[in-house]
């Protein structure tokens, strides 16, 4: 019998829960004690008022880190710094967001400092995301930031004054879902390819009211910006929460981080973090297994992530489901996005091209585009095809790279930090019916802009739609040396 009976064997969720469990309230909800609080210009500005109109302060003030994503322009960063974001909305709210951060004492990572980014990047990066944290955000795709070993989730808007004004938030505890990936992925085929995989297999409901955690050889066998690909993604399984346990590949890349421990306690730190995974014989409310071998790369077609198949795919007819509900969805889906039953994946053309967003924006991510597009030109048909790196820190070690370069060279448009295309709420948007092959993580209508048109893929994939002119499978489309091709 180990020392941690099958009695106490504990998951991550319930070590995380009972670490920062204040009290349990009535009908089932808990209040907890959040670590980390992350902020942007959109869901923040009422939260801020709502404290002044109060008379409240910020109650630890340094747990919260800032900044602008959304609504910057990521086109001509050094004219916005000196004349300001044109958009009147825009700048509006990118300018309360720095007057409330100093007017509250909250550090804000500012359109003319380096480090300023996506805040779904910038938080791991910059060391602010610890294992054994809470973190709470905004938004939805927060749940990135339990790739290491963090929970972590959206909130809304009253609820970020509410984390502000007392440090702690009620919650009602999530259900736990593992979802076991065992194999190795095939060279060309990554995380995203994964997360969608794995979306299509539990349907965009399918996690509603759980906690995934993800484990299985082939997550171990993912970088931490793949890990974090995958979490991001969780909450469109439904999820709130996505987990992945602490191993070494979590130390290695916390370590030096500058908002990360002080070197006399990073041992101590480290000893802690390792105590992150689950206990052998935990018990979980449902448990998927699945084979990394059967994961192809993937290309969305219609208007839910989950409306999702291979890139050697047809193009479902509604016709074959049972179900006149889900008959007529799918039907309403191909209708919006100007598709035909077993129309061929590979037939499909995207307009424009858009590598970035909070789920593919890293450096690895864009190293891996940069091998595909490498020597090459894009096609005349693509009308635009933009890469947005996901930090002003990811853009800058880009460039020494000379991934920029090779962007620029083969008709990309390189821009600055920035949620970009992600989201139809900034200059970077498509236009009624136009079609994209995009690295973000929604596809619902009007996502890209009204009418936009998205399909979600890999950045390898899209790298290489934009060459082909249309969806190709990567692994077959381009000569790529084999030492490149088992970095995709």
């Amino acid at each position: 019998m180990t020392a941690t009976t099958a009695m106490q064997a504990l998951t991550l969720l319930d070590k995380l829960w009972q670490r920062h469990l204040v009290c349990d309230l009535p009908g089932g909800m808990s209040l907890l004690y959040v670590d980390r609080h992350l902020v942007y210009e959109v869901t923040s500005p009422q939260a801020f008022e709502g404290l002044r109109l109060s008379g409240r302060k910020a109650w630890r003030p340094e747990t919260v880190l800032a900044t602008a994503d959304h609504n910057v322009p990521t086109l001509d960063r050094a004219e916005v710094i000196r004349s300001g974001i044109a958009d009147p909305l825009s700048h509006a709210q990118v300018h309360q967001l720095s007057r409330n951060c100093r007017d509250f004492g909250v550090t804000e990572f500012g359109l003319a400092d380096p480090r300023q980014g996506i805040i779904h990047v910038i938080g791991p990066e910059q060391g602010a995301t610890l294992p054994g944290m809470t973190v709470v955000a905004g938004d939805s795709h927060t749940s990135t930031h339990g790739a290491f070993g963090a929970l972590a989730f959206g909130v809304g808007t009253s609820e970020v004054e509410h984390v502000l004004a007392t440090q702690c938030l009620a919650v009602k505890k999530m259900k736990t879902l593992l979802l076991q990936v065992d194999g190795i992925l095939a060279p060309g085929v990554t995380a995203k390819d994964l997360i969608l995989s794995i979306i299509r297999t539990l349907g965009a409901g399918g996690a509603a009211g759980y906690a995934i955690e993800f484990a299985g050889s082939a997550i171990r066998a993912l970088s931490m910006e793949g890990r974090m690909t995958v979490c991001n993604m969780a909450i469109e399984a439904g999820a709130r929460v996505g987990l992945i346990g602490v191993d070494q590949v979590t130390l290695d890349y916390l370590r030096g981080r500058p908002m990360g421990p002080s070197p006399e306690y990073q041992s101590l730190a480290e000893n802690y973090w390792r105590s992150l995974t689950s206990d052998t014989g935990a018990v979980y409310h449902q448990v998927v297994l699945l084979q990394a071998a059967d994961v192809l790369p993937m290309v969305s077609w219609g208007t839910s992530p989950d409306m999702v198949c291979t890139v050697d795919g047809v193009i479902p007819n509604p016709a074959d489901l049972a179900d006149p509900q889900r008959r007529a969805g799918m039907q309403r889906a191909l209708d919006y996005m100007g598709l035909a039953a077993g129309t061929r994946i590979t037939d499909i053309r995207p307009d424009k091209v858009f590598i970035g967003s909070c789920t593919n924006a890293r450096i690895e991510d864009l190293r891996a585009a940069a091998v595909v597009v490498q020597g090459q030109y894009r096609a005349d048909n693509i009308r635009q095809a933009l890469v947005v790196p996901g930090s002003g820190l990811v853009k800058a070690q880009a460039e020494a790279e000379g991934l920029d370069q090779i962007f620029i060279a083969a008709g990309f448009e390189w821009r600055s930090p920035g949620c970009s295309m992600c989201l139809g709420m900034n200059d970077d948007r498509l236009l009624a019916g136009e079609r994209c092959a995009s690295t973000s993580n929604r596809n619902f209508e009007g996502r890209q802009g009204a009418g936009g048109r998205t399909h979600l893929v890999s950045p390898v994939m899209a790298a290489a739609a934009a060459i082909a002119g249309h969806f190709v499978d990567v692994r077959t489309h381009f000569t790529i040396g084999q030492e490149q091709h088992a970095s995709l």
